[in-house]
């Protein structure tokens, strides 16, 4: 079985960069919410906490080689889409449940869109590094 390309190498450590900033974000952002004002709006913080530990998670696994972080990275990504896309949603038509923003409110918003488009660039160079996919490129 070939070992998968490594996700950090190349572009793939501005990506895995860009990660342990919004982690970094995020579980401060989810820290000072819950720890100062969290009987105001504890879905909306909880979820905070929730993106700051995806957003963890996907800087180890794309920052680590072989298939198995490759996986977790993909599942990391991937949450954080449907995270990013359902709370989005929600924050926009239900405005009552969000009294306050978390990461991924009106699609993150707040940080400039970034976290709608960066589970889609996630994806995108997890695809690329896909264990087997340098294997396919030579055939």
């Amino acid at each position: 079985m070939e070992q998968a390309r490594r996700t950090a190498t190349g572009p793939g450590r501005i990506l895995v960069a860009v990660y342990a900033i919004f982690a970094l974000a995020a579980t401060s952002r989810a820290g000072v919410q819950i720890g100062t004002k969290f009987h105001e709006a504890p879905l909306a913080y909880l979820l905070s906490a929730f993106a700051a530990v995806v957003y963890i998670l996907a800087t180890v696994a794309l920052a680590r080689g072989g298939e198995r972080w490759w996986r977790i990275a993909l599942f990391s990504c991937s949450i954080e889409l449907l995270g990013v896309l359902a709370v989005g949603t929600l924050s926009i038509f239900d405005r009552q449940a969000f009294p306050d923003a978390t990461v991924w409110s009106v699609y993150g918003q707040g940080y400039l869109f970034i976290p709608l488009v960066l589970p889609v660039i996630g994806l995108f160079w997890l695809r690329r590094t896909a264990p087997g996919h340098a294997a396919a490129e030579r055939a």
